[in-house]
């Protein structure tokens, strides 16, 4: 099983569109927020399942602030994690994860990449596909990988 990671993609899909036509046999995109209303349209692009979550900028959206996935084996919770400041670190949203009994959580926000295996969870931001911060300022999005015998593996990607 292959998932794409994306957040905060901000009315631009051109990297996004580069993304998907470079990423063969999708069978789920997650969309960590900030689609600002175009979550039907990302959802058609992706030609796949899309879960999906709002984010700071989805004003008036109906979308879930989070959601728990179960991905094969995983408790995944996703969120966009404004609401668990994750502009000033990750602490207080993995200590919620763990708490819940989260095997990995995944967050937007702050347009930075971001792989963390510590504390027994893992914690991922794929970045932003329009507007990154990191150093370099790439577009960055992540893959999770599910291999025959049901292990997660997970890659943080750039566009050049």
């Amino acid at each position: 099983m292959k998932i794409l990671i994306v957040s905060d993609t901000h009315k631009k899909h051109e990297s996004l569109k580069k993304i998907l036509r470079g990423e063969r046999e999708i069978d789920l995109m997650i969309h960590l927020g900030d689609s600002e209303g175009y979550e039907d349209y990302l959802a058609e692009l992706a030609g796949c399942p899309m879960e999906i979550v709002s984010g700071n900028n989805d004003f008036f959206s109906d979308l879930d602030r989070e959601k728990v996935l179960q991905i094969g084996k995983y408790k995944v919770l996703i969120t966009h994690g404004h609401y668990y400041y994750v502009s000033m670190g990750v602490e207080d949203l993995k200590k919620e994860a763990l708490g819940r009994g989260m095997d990995i959580v995944m967050f937007g926000h702050t347009h930075r990449p971001l792989l963390d295996y510590s504390r027994g969870i893992v914690t991922l931001n794929p970045g932003s596909v329009s507007y990154p911060r990191q150093e370099g300022h790439c577009p960055s999005y992540a893959v999770m990988e599910l291999d025959e015998k049901g292990e997660a593996h997970f890659s943080i990607k750039y566009l050049q």
